[in-house]
C-alpha cells in the first residue's frame, strides 16, 4: 500500500514521530505545499492522511487509486463526504483527541477576560504597582464566574468536558445537542433558550450546512446584553461582521475565539486589534501531548482500515 502523509502543522522542530505509518507501506511524507503539488505527490497512492488539506472532487479525480482519507483531526468540514462515498473511499477522523486541550484553552481563554490578567501583567511589568501609593490598584474590574450561566453548544467530547470545568467553577451549565441525552447531567435546552440564558456561549459543534454562520445577527440579538461568546471550534460558526458591529456596540462585552473564517487570519478581517476581541491562532490542540495522541489514533485508524475493521469513519 502507497501512503501519502501530510505533516504540515502537526510537527514543531521535528518533535513528532510518524514512523510507526511505514509498518503500514510505503509512505511518502510531504509538508505545506501548492494544491497542484500535493496532487502529484499523492496521485499514486492508496492512501491518504492530511490535516488542513481540502479533500474535494478535483483531489479524489487527481488520485485514481485512493481507497482511504485519514485526518489528524476531529472535523472533516475540509473533506467532500458524498465524494468520497461515491468513489467508494472510507473517510476517518480523530475524534476525542483534543477534547482535554481545547477545554484547557476555552477556561484560559475567559479566565484571562475575567481576570483582565494581561492587562495586569503587563502593567506590574511597566511598573505600575512600583509607583502605585496603595497596595494594590485594579483600573481593569474582573467579573466572578461564579453562579453565571455557561452554555454549552454542542456536547460531544470537547463539550462534556468543557461543561464539567464550568460546573467545577460553580457555574450553572445549560445544554444545547442534536439529540437528547439521557446520560447528559445538566439542562438541556432550545436553541432560543441558550441564546437566551447564557451569560458565557461557548461553541463545539461541527461545522456544516446546518450551523453555518450559526451566530449571526439574529442569533446576536437574541443573547444577553454583555454576554461573552467563546469559539474554539471553527471559525464559519460565526458571521465575523455580525460578531464585531456586537462587540463594538457592547452588545456583546466579548468573544474569545481559537478559530476564524478564513486562516491564517486576513489583515481584512473586521474582528482584527478589537480590545473586546481575544485571538489566539488555532492552537488550542498545540500541546505535545495532543499531538502524538492525534497520530497515533490515526495511524490506529489506517491499521484498522488495512485489516478490514475500520473505525471512526465519518462516512
Amino acid at each position: 500500500m502507497k501512503i501519502a502523509v501530510n505533516t504540515s502543522a502537526l510537527t514543531i522542530n521535528g518533535d513528532m514521530d510518524f514512523s510507526d505509518f511505514e509498518k503500514l507501506g510505503e509512505v511518502k511524507y510531504f509538508g505545506e505545499l501548492p494544491r497542484e503539488e500535493i496532487f502529484r505527490v499523492c496521485a499514486d497512492c492508496d492512501a491518504v492522511v492530511v490535516n488542513k488539506v481540502i479533500v474535494d472532487e478535483k483531489f479524489i479525480n487527481a488520485c485514481p487509486r485512493l481507497k482511504y482519507v485519514g485526518l489528524f483531526a476531529t472535523g472533516y468540514n475540509l473533506v467532500d463526504l458524498p465524494a468520497c462515498t461515491r468513489r467508494g473511499i472510507t473517510v476517518c477522523n480523530v475524534p476525542g483527541y483534543s477534547g482535554a486541550a481545547v477545554a484547557q484553552h476555552v477556561f484560559a481563554l475567559l479566565l484571562s477576560w475575567c481576570g483582565k490578567t494581561k492587562d495586569y501583567i503587563d502593567s506590574v511589568k511597566a511598573g505600575d504597582w512600583i509607583k502605585s501609593p496603595t497596595f494594590c490598584y485594579f483600573p481593569w474590574p474582573t467579573v466572578e464566574l461564579l453562579g453565571k450561566t455557561f452554555g454549552v453548544y454542542g456536547y460531544g467530547n470537547i463539550g462534556k468536558k468543557v461543561a464539567g470545568i464550568a460546573a467545577a467553577l460553580g457555574m450553572r451549565v445549560i445544554v444545547r445537542t442534536r439529540t437528547f441525552s439521557r446520560e447528559c447531567p445538566y439542562e438541556q435546552v432550545s436553541e432560543d433558550e441558550i441564546l437566551r440564558e447564557s451569560d458565557v456561549l461557548s461553541l463545539h459543534c461541527p461545522l456544516t450546512g446546518q450551523t453555518q454562520k450559526l451566530i449571526n445577527a439574529d442569533s446576536i440579538s437574541k443573547m444577553k446584553n454583555g454576554a461573552v461568546l467563546i469559539n474554539t471550534a471553527r471559525g464559519g460558526l460565526v458571521d465575523e461582521s455580525a460578531l464585531a458591529s456586537a462587540l463594538k456596540s457592547g452588545k456583546l462585552s466579548a468573544a474569545l475565539l481559537d478559530v476564524v473564517e478564513t486562516e491564517p487570519m486576513s489583515p481584512d478581517n473586521p474582528l482584527y486589534r478589537l480590545d473586546n476581541c481575544y485571538i489566539t491562532p488555532h492552537v488550542a490542540w498545540v500541546a505535545l501531548e495532543t499531538r502524538r495522541r492525534g497520530v497515533k489514533t490515526a495511524c490506529e485508524n489506517l491499521a484498522a482500515f488495512i485489516a478490514g475493521r475500520p473505525q471512526n469513519t465519518v462516512n
